[in-house]
């Protein structure tokens, strides 16, 4: 911490994490071609959990402007609508559309998150900014522009969540959205370093917003348009920095009494694994196969698994023992009633409740008229949860980053399944050549659920081809997502 005379009113020089993100999105070159196709899939996994996200009406009435009228012709468009707004709501407004149904990508360390809930504030700016540069003559944004500024962004949120939990002092997870975003975008709007540690910094006043409704008993759905507000506060912050040139708090993390570090993180500074690269994208979890949180996607899988052979004998059942990491005990280990969907998507009993009985997990089992199936809770007040050692350790490991689970299901006449263990998903890094094609079918599916036939196929061409892809001004891209 600093150590500067909290009576003296000179400015210090800025805290160094600050510094370091200001550097990192100035100046680092990202060479990575895994990084870069990482970012591709991610783009259209993001795009996908979008329009499967337009299904719910919950979501869509968040979508258009904060005021009724309150539209910006030639603005920054919603994929999925007709909509045209500007890039502060617009970052909202995406940003609620990917994290809705909480499947989109995912980073698990000491902090966890969704890094692509940043594309709320990428996407946003970047149409608003190709869009006015074609207006004024001059050279749109790319979607490769895109690529690399998403990969910045997933670093620094992911970056700071190897080493730093928020979620331990009851801070949420969006925090590191709002200070990932306001970063890229500072720079997006043509900021350079200084401007970036001024709108950073401000990120940083901002403190954070509190976890409680992720957890029992005020799970809701703000949740799901938590990532969205915070893309929003990116905007504003970097327009502040940028166009209206406020003043920055150089010590924001660090004054004693005021700061960050003080106020909000028990005295601690931050701590660092590794410097800024590309590391976050190229070792990003894919959620492509189950809208589940991530700490119980295996154990999704485990109880697919059991299924042929549990789901004819459910009121045979005696009890099912669930084990886990130390995170997945202390987030979505759940008992008694749950409120709404937001409350089961964050149950791993729910999760495994239902595949175990119909033999999937989709959006639509968390709403009410599945919830309704007696069985289900029937099953749930037969399961323990408990932490496995081994997982929590898997799951720090830099070299694995695993998220295992394990699932046993015994019966009343004394027999038993096996116990299926699975110590890291389909969308983890080690399973890329089988998790790709299972993307790939979720961004057509996803596509053809939403959008007529033409213009789905339209997007499937222009994707296909990922050099051309990249060449594409990013407002053309997203032209093909209108309604």
């Amino acid at each position: 911490m600093s150590g500067h005379d909290i009576r003296s009113a000179a400015r210090p020089d800025p805290d160094q994490p600050m510094v370091d993100i200001a550097n990192y999105v100035a100046d680092a070159t990202i060479d990575s071609p895994e990084a870069y196709d990482t970012a591709r899939y991610m783009l259209l996994d993001s795009l996908a959990t979008a329009m499967l996200a337009m299904k719910f009406p919950e979501c869509v009435k968040h979508l258009g402007p904060v005021v009724p009228g309150a539209t910006l012709p030639g603005g920054a468009r919603v994929p999925g609508t007709s909509h045209e707004l500007d890039p502060v709501q617009a970052a909202f407004a995406i940003g609620t559309q990917i994290r809705w149904l909480d499947f989109n990508d995912t980073w698990l360390a000491a902090e966890w998150g969704h890094p692509s809930d940043n594309l709320g504030t990428i996407l946003a700016v970047g149409d608003y900014l190709s869009r006015k540069a074609e207006r004024e003559g001059a050279a749109p944004l790319t979607v490769r522009d895109v690529l690399t500024f998403a990969i910045k962004a997933h670093e620094i949120q992911g970056c700071y969540a190897l080493k730093n939990s928020f979620n331990r002092v009851g801070l949420d997870h969006v925090i590191l959205v709002r200070l990932a975003s306001t970063a890229v975008a500072t720079a997006m709007f043509g900021g350079g370093k200084e401007e970036i540690v001024t709108a950073v910094s401000h990120s940083w006043i901002d403190n954070g917003v509190l976890r409680t409704y992720r957890h029992a008993p005020n799970t809701g759905p703000r949740k799901s348009w938590a990532a969205g507000d915070a893309c929003r506060r990116a905007v504003i912050h970097a327009i502040n920095a940028v166009e209206k040139r406020v003043v920055g708090y150089p010590s924001a993390l660090s004054a004693k009494t005021w700061g960050f570090y003080d106020v909000a993180f028990k005295g601690k500074s931050f701590e660092f694994e590794r410097p800024f690269g590309s590391y976050v994208m190229e070792n990003v979890l894919f959620k492509i196969s189950y809208p589940a949180e991530f700490h119980a996607q295996t154990a999704v899988e485990c109880a697919m698994q059991l299924h042929a052979e549990v789901a004819g004998r459910i009121d045979q059942v005696e009890r099912i023992e669930i084990e886990t990491q130390e995170a997945g005990v202390r987030i979505i280990d759940k008992t008694g009633p749950l409120a709404n969907y937001a409350d089961r998507d964050h149950c791993i009993q729910y999760m495994v409740a239902v595949p175990l009985i119909f033999g999937r997990l989709t959006a639509e089992d968390y709403n009410d008229a599945v919830a309704a199936d007696p069985r289900i809770d029937a099953l749930r007040d037969k399961m323990t949860v408990k932490e496995n050692p081994q997982f929590t350790k898997d799951y720090f490991d830099p070299e694995k980053r695993y998220i295992g689970n394990s699932v046993q299901v015994f019966f009343k006449d004394g027999s038993s399944t096996q116990k299926v263990s699975i110590d890291y998903p389909i969308g983890h890094r080690k399973r890329r050549h089988e998790g790709i094609p299972v993307l790939l079918n979720k961004f057509r599916d996803a596509l053809a659920g939403h959008l007529p036939a033409a213009r789905s196929a339209r997007i499937l061409a222009a994707t296909a081809d990922p050099a051309a892809l990249d060449r594409m001004p990013l407002h053309r891209f997203l032209d093909l997502f209108a309604l």
